[in-house]
């Protein structure tokens, strides 16, 4: 009997009760209840129509509802919608089944969430992005550093036992200082991860606008480096190792969806604008929720477009994703996969890496050194076709 292939599930909530300056996800503000209703009984059918084309040797080792603000919905949607999945999937028995929260959109009493861990979900990740008031209102967030912590007991008290904290540095306005009171602030807290992001000005935002116009006030490189290595010691004094160049968790929470995407495996991604990566094919949703709702009403899935992937590109964004990790890319996984190996297929590239202190072969692994983790954008541009 072949061995099952797991398949990653990705699921779109693209409603935001605020859109932040910052954003450029496919994310829209404000949202009725009839909005909220139509885009979960679409994406159920969706759904349905992806799970009867799934090869019957597919399983489901990951959940990820994100967005926008999947916790925007009303409680009994994000119920029914976490039940639809196990009912439609093969989730695994144990599957990491994750929620993204804004502290702001859960009521505090526990309700929604409570009803989302009833249904299935064992996983929150909330964005907090800051302990400071006066951040957060510059990143438009609709939380207070106050509700991100009463939000983190009501998720306990819901019966979360994994939790995620979201934080971002190199915010307009922020100091070093700033930073660290705020990963001092989430370790107290006692999440099992912590993602801690540097913040990227995309073109298309509010931010680009006003930086463009010389209005938005960002830390130097210098005081961006300070808090990427204040983020790195200051968590692994408390017990969370750095697994991923923006990601820490304590030993066993590292978070399996994610993992899955920095090893460039198999996810199926479903809602507006979703992306999907099944079989060496690529293939993404249609963009606007009006027309991703109309198009799977009429029972046709609702693609916008797809590409095969050629084994040229699925190794170098293997490579890629994969020297994110700390682990890296290690040789025997590589070769297993492509029939390569990597000194065979990047031997002159590594080689000039490894010579320029950016990366270690050693061990059966290529990974980044720690100062090839700080210029890693540098680093992967070798690996494009």
């Amino acid at each position: 009997m072949s061995a099952l292939r797991p398949v990653a599930l990705y699921l779109h909530i693209p409603y935001c009760a605020r859109k932040c300056g910052y954003c450029d996800f496919n994310s829209y503000a404000g949202t009725r209840p009839d909005d909220q209703e139509a885009y979960v009984a679409a994406l159920e059918r969706e759904m349905e129509l992806r799970a009867a084309a799934l090869a019957p040797d597919v399983t489901v080792p990951t959940v990820f509802v994100g967005g926008g603000t999947p916790t925007l919905l009303a409680a009994e949607l994000l119920a029914r919608l976490i039940r639809r999945t196990g009912e439609l999937f093969p989730v695994e028995p144990g599957a990491e089944f994750t929620v993204e929260a804004n502290p702001g959109t859960i009521d505090l009493a526990g309700e929604k969430l409570g009803q989302a861990r009833a249904a299935g979900a064992n996983r929150i990740s909330f964005g907090v992005q800051a302990f400071q008031d006066a951040l957060l209102r510059r990143l438009d967030r609709l939380h207070s550093a106050g509700e991100a912590v009463q939000a983190v007991t009501a998720a306990r008290q819901a019966g979360f036992t994994n939790l995620n904290l979201d934080l971002m540095y190199g915010l307009p306005g922020q100091t070093p200082e700033d930073f660290r009171r705020t990963v001092q602030q989430a370790i107290a807290l006692g999440p099992e991860h912590v993602s801690a992001y540097s913040l990227i000005v995309e073109e298309g935002t509010p931010f680009f606008r006003l930086y463009e116009q010389g209005e938005l006030s960002l830390p130097g490189e210098e005081d961006e480096d300070d808090m990427d290595a204040l983020a790195w010691g200051t968590l692994a004094q408390a017990g969370y190792a750095k697994y991923e160049v923006s990601n820490y968790a304590r030993p066993g929470y590292e978070c399996r969806h994610n993992l899955i995407y920095w090893r460039n495996e198999e996810w199926l991604g479903l809602g507006a604008g979703a992306h999907s990566h099944l079989a060496h094919r690529r293939a993404w949703n249609l963009y606007r929720p009006d027309d991703y709702i109309r198009t799977v009403q009429t029972g046709v899935l609702p693609e916008a477009g797809a590409e095969e992937i050629d084994p040229t590109g699925e190794m170098a964004e293997t490579m890629m994703l994969g020297l994110r990790t700390l682990a890296g890319v290690t040789e025997a996984r590589f070769a297993g996969r492509f029939g390569r190996t990597l000194t065979d297929v990047y031997g002159t590239v590594g080689t000039r890496l490894e010579r320029d202190g950016l990366l270690d072969r050693s061990g059966g692994a290529w990974r980044l050194t720690r100062r090839g983790l700080r210029l890693g954008n540098r680093v992967w541009a070798e690996f494009l076709p």
